[in-house]
């Protein structure tokens, strides 16, 4: 069976509004599963469709990669701890980058040999390429701090700033040559440049940015797609880009807006590092009070709003399920259970909302920082599983500090704060904590799963 060229175009326009309407699913999580299954379903017609394109003369090899990418995305998605989305996803944008690259090689060999190039087409490989060679290694490198086989610390060194823009420049020189002429050592030295830009433009960017980066990587995955889709003549492909590309960039700003910063100073003057232990001795000078989980039942179970704000450590802990276990026994003493959430918490965008989603905690009980932050004024407790930078004072206290101006849920305003962490070492920017050191805030050490689970039996032993 055989797709008529109008048939192909209709099944390209119903799968570009499904796309749409994933996107737009997407930006709520009571739609999301709708928004995906948009997706999937306008993904599967735009391959079905192509597959039945008069262009495919041989289905061997294509089955054969279909079938493995198949049997390799299934053995992932079955392991994949939902601690390591984020370098996940890292790693999934730098396969769209390198496609890119590849397609656009792969017609440049293939248009050299029939003698059909042009220049349009020239400078439409130069894009695709250079795009793609960036996303590829930028995204490589960002897997690699998100992963912990590359230091989370900030990489930089004199004159970083003018060697990008030197590379980017003579990159850019080389595509413009590589159009016009079609040279292939111009073509060779772009990608090398290109490969080499992605990695120095990456490896300056500290912890606390990485949810951004993920994000401005994704827009370059899509332009990366939408440059293979000029090159290739798909027009769903140039759509598809396009909306990726563009949903990236309105994310990655409303998280600059988030973060009071904007993406030069992300992207030139990032901040971040492994932490520490320094702040470990700050807090036996300072007296930092501990509390146990009898401390924070006593306050929990006859309150009238309990406010939790999760982080990484909630991930990495595996506590979100522990944590609606929780929320139930409260709820049913009578506390209201609201959980807050940063723009910015976890390691990428919608990370923590995706785990409490995991949990079935139910969509009316989690709000964004705008919607919550006038309640902490009037909570009993806000119970802080993990987190960290995001509730740190020092954004609006501290003019020194790197965070200085990042607007931050006010956990600190509740009648007591209970901080679950495992040690007094500091968030993933590297900047200690001013919240630890408040009158009002007692830390739990401990793991947050082995915590919350010990707050449940008590919670259980203590019922009505």
């Amino acid at each position: 069976m055989e797709l008529s060229a109008n048939a192909q175009a209709l099944s390209y326009l119903i799968s570009a509004i499904l796309f749409i309407l994933a996107l737009k699913g997407l930006t709520h999580p009571a739609s999301a599963r709708r928004g995906n299954f948009f997706g999937m379903v306008g993904m599967a017609l735009a391959i079905g469709a192509t597959l039945l394109g008069s262009e495919v003369q041989n289905y061997g090899w294509i089955l054969t990669g279909v079938l493995g990418g198949a049997l390799i995305g299934i053995f992932i998605a079955l392991r994949i701890q939902m601690t390591a989305m984020p370098q996940l996803v890292a790693a999934l944008h730098s396969f769209v980058g390198l496609a890119a690259v590849l397609v656009a090689m792969g017609t440049f060999l293939n248009r050299s040999a029939e003698n059909t190039l042009n220049a349009v087409l020239m400078g439409e490989l130069s894009a695709g390429i250079i795009i793609g060679a960036i996303t590829f290694t930028g995204s490589v490198i960002a897997f690699g701090k998100l992963q912990g086989l590359i230091s989370g610390k900030p990489v930089r060194f004199s004159g970083q700033h003018v060697l990008n823009a030197l590379i980017a420049l003579i990159t850019l020189a080389l595509g413009v040559h590589f159009a016009l002429s079609g040279s292939s050592w111009s073509l060779v030295l772009m990608t090398l440049l290109a490969l080499l830009l992605g990695i120095t433009l990456i490896i300056p960017i500290g912890g606390a940015d990485m949810p951004v980066i993920i994000s401005m990587l994704n827009s370059y995955s899509g332009w990366a797609a939408a440059a293979t889709g000029f090159t290739l003549g798909n027009p769903l492909l140039i759509i598809v880009g396009a909306l990726v590309g563009f949903s990236g960039a309105i994310l990655s700003y409303i998280m600059c807006r988030a973060m009071n910063r904007s993406i030069l100073n992300v992207v030139f003057g990032g901040f971040g590092s492994e932490g520490g232990e320094s702040a470990g001795a700050q807090a036996a000078e300072r007296g930092i009070r501990s509390a146990s989980v009898e401390d924070v039942v006593y306050w929990i179970e006859d309150a009238n709003l309990v406010i939790i704000v999760p982080g990484y450590g909630m991930a990495v802990a595996q506590a979100q399920h522990a944590l609606k276990e929780m929320m139930d026994l409260l709820e049913a003493r009578g506390v209201t259970v609201k959980f807050a959430i940063h723009p910015v918490a976890g390691r990428m965008p919608g990370h923590m909302n995706v785990l409490l989603a995991e949990a079935d905690i139910p969509y009316d009980r989690v709000y964004e920082m705008d919607e919550i932050n006038p309640s902490f004024a009037m909570a009993d407790v806000a119970l802080v599983v993990g987190a960290n930078d995001v509730v740190n004072p020092a954004a609006k206290e501290d003019p020194s500090s790197p965070i200085y101006g990042m607007p931050i849920l006010e956990a600190g305003k509740a009648k007591q704060v209970y901080f679950l962490k495992r040690s007094m070492r500091p968030g993933y920017s590297g900047v200690d904590n001013l919240l630890f050191y408040q009158e009002n805030t007692s830390l739990v050490f401990g793991d947050a799963k082995e915590t919350i689970e010990g707050i449940v039996a008590a919670l259980k032993g203590t019922g009505h």
